[in-house]
């Protein structure tokens, strides 16, 4: 296995950037977020998120490529997948590189807190505390988020538990507690 740093990701991202056909958005998620703010200073996978108009198939292929090349693994998950996404989860994307046709942004962090926190793996509350942390999520928001979709959670996925979930959830607002958040 080989880490992903910051160094990596440019890498990555010169190589699906100069796709030249390709046209939407391009997401970065949890920890290859981090990654690429500084906040972390690697991981084990490049999480991303394309939504395009055109040119998938060009920056699949550049992806599998650059992975194969770097000997790194590249997931790509759409975070709608797993959890009930907020309607204005576009407006709480945050730009990397605006104007281009292929808009590079981080996902809605709430979005991707709640997707992660769906699995409640020790690493996923670590990665949503470190959101808190770097001011990416605020509980008081995270509260009217989560309250907002938990009635949708049993209709529109499939492996949710709104009870198993809400569980989750009050753990994570534990451990921000205890760390002074």
């Amino acid at each position: 296995m080989n880490y992903i740093t910051r160094n990596v990701l440019e890498q990555v991202l010169a190589r699906v950037g100069a796709v030249a056909e390709a046209r939407g958005d391009f997401y970065l998620i949890g920890e290859t977020s981090l990654v690429w703010e500084d906040h972390r200073s690697w991981t084990d996978e490049i999480e991303v998120c394309m939504i395009l108009d055109q040119g998938a198939e060009d920056v699949l292929q550049g992806l599998k490529g650059v992975s194969e090349d770097l000997g790194v693994t590249v997931v790509n998950e759409f975070p709608g997948d797993v959890v009930p996404l907020p309607d204005d989860w576009r407006e709480r994307c945050r730009s990397i590189v605006a104007g281009a046709a292929l808009r590079l942004s981080h996902f809605d962090p709430y979005s991707v807190s709640l997707r992660f926190l769906a699995r409640g793996d020790e690493e996923d509350y670590r990665l949503v505390l470190g959101y808190l942390e770097h001011g990416w999520v605020s509980l008081d928001e995270m509260d009217d988020v989560v309250a907002a979709l938990l009635p949708r959670f049993s209709f529109e996925t499939i492996a949710q538990d709104p009870a198993e979930f809400r569980r989750k959830y009050k753990g994570l607002q534990q451990m921000a507690k205890a760390r002074g958040g």
